[in-house]
């Protein structure tokens, strides 16, 4: 193992034994950013025949002394090309996160629930900043990136999860905001509400530039949080608009937030697989990879066949003028 971590340029190794077990010894590796995927990969398939290890990864803020920067001057340009190219995150970090935010769980639901009647009554009011608020508490960002994650690596029971946590908050939404629409005065002249029923291709270009922008904040291992309320901007408020011109008695309008809602979903989930496709987010395995890339070709021709019959329909709907 420490021939391993050597070979993949590790700063730092360390072996230590337990003094009431001689049989377990922990391991303390410093690796870099650039070289720690193909370590991983490596320290797998070597103790993949036992049953008795774990790895465990930890960030680190920083180390001193710094790496050598003589390093970096002795590379040559397509190692430097091969580091612009590379993603922070680790493939185990960025599943583990994507696990944890697809969780259909009371939180999610609960903040579901709060951002659609904050979104709800904003469009009602035509208040441009509490639709904004309702922004920031949506959780929705989480099920779309595990699924982009679950198609990247093949991986069925992660794509499932995430489909499920996805419908689910759409449908609580959806509900919820039907409720509200019957119960409650909707103005049709609110243009909060009215601008969720016109569908154009800029809104295709930024719902498209959101689910990019989502996808690599994850992959890099930035901060998510401004990109999680332009995912939200895109499938939210459409979904309650749906919602409130329904149980308001506007089917028309309903139409045209249900097309809206549908452009954004395909763009969201294209942009976000491409971008793990273009950053290398792969299975470890040979044979997982031969799935991985079933899963991503036929999960890409459904949404992009649908963005384009989407792009088509906008397309026909659109008036000519001039």
């Amino acid at each position: 193992m420490l021939r391993q971590a050597e070979e993949h340029e590790a700063l730092s190794t360390t072996a230590t034994a337990d003094l009431h077990n001689t049989d377990h010894v922990c391991v303390h590796i410093l690796a870099t950013q650039d070289h720690r995927q193909a370590l991983l990969d490596r320290l797998q398939s070597l103790m993949g025949t036992r049953d008795d290890w774990r790895i465990t990864l930890l960030p680190v803020e920083t180390t001193i002394p710094f790496p050598e920067k003589e390093k970096e001057e002795e590379e040559d340009d397509a190692t430097k090309d091969a580091r612009k190219n590379r993603g922070g995150q680790s493939r185990e970090e960025i599943y583990n996160n994507v696990w944890k935010q697809a969780q259909t769980d009371r939180n999610y639901l609960v903040f579901v629930v709060l951002s659609t009647v904050v979104a709800a009554f904003g469009m009602i009011a035509d208040n441009v900043a509490v639709v904004v608020g309702a922004m920031v508490i949506a959780p929705l960002l989480g099920p779309n990136l595990a699924l982009a994650v679950g198609v990247a690596l093949g991986d069925g029971k992660l794509m499932g999860r995430a489909i499920t946590t996805n419908a689910a908050g759409i449908a609580v939404a959806l509900g919820l905001s039907l409720l509200i629409g019957a119960v409650w005065p909707v103005d049709a002249a609110s243009k909060e509400l009215m601008s969720r029923t016109q569908v154009g291709f800029d809104g295709m270009a930024i719902a498209l530039a959101s689910g990019a922008a989502a996808a690599l904040s994850l992959v890099t291992g930035l901060s998510s949080a401004l990109v999680g309320v332009m995912v939200a901007v895109a499938l939210l408020p459409p979904t309650a608009a749906i919602g409130l011109f329904l149980g308001a008695g506007h089917p028309e309008f309903a139409l045209g937030a249900a097309l809206l809602l549908c452009v954004n979903v395909a763009c969201v989930n294209l942009a976000a697989q491409v971008v793990m496709l273009s950053r290398g987010i792969t299975p470890r395995t040979w044979f997982e990879k031969k799935q991985a890339r079933r899963s991503s070709l036929i999960n890409g021709g459904i949404w992009l066949g649908l963005l384009i019959a989407l792009a088509v329909l906008l397309w026909v709907r659109t008036p000519v003028t001039g």
